[in-house]
């Protein structure tokens, strides 16, 4: 069993940056490949980023690309989601999870999930 927590959510204003986590409980979160989604009130779970376990490959849904950045520190056992240009429509609930299979866009390409940590953008 992998234990995920994220961190680092909060209120922002619209342009500005911010950096949630992702710690993992096991060392094993080295071999996992990891994810992050978000859902927003009213809305489905969608997929934002993922990375491979060696941090070799990764894939950023349209919206994000150019602005989020993934990435992971195995020695530290935690994940990151660098967030730039925040926008309004970039409030949620952000949580991380982890695969013991390959790297994937869907909810259920991953057997582990974090509680989320909440962003909000205000315009």
């Amino acid at each position: 069993q992998v234990q995920l927590a994220e961190s680092g959510g909060g209120l922002v204003q619209a342009g500005a940056s911010l950096r949630v986590s992702c710690a993992a409980s096991r060392r094993t979160f080295s071999s996992s490949a990891m994810g992050w989604f978000r859902q927003a009130p009213g809305k489905e779970r969608e997929f934002v980023a993922a990375m491979t376990w060696d941090g070799r490959s990764t894939i950023y849904a349209n919206s994000v690309k150019g602005r989020f950045t993934i990435a992971r520190d195995n020695a530290k056992n935690t994940m990151y989601l660098q967030m730039n240009s925040l926008k309004p429509e970039d409030t949620a609930n952000y949580y991380c999870a982890a695969s013991r299979g390959t790297i994937g866009l869907k909810e259920s390409d991953y057997d582990y999930w974090g509680q989320g940590t909440q962003v909000t953008v205000s315009s």
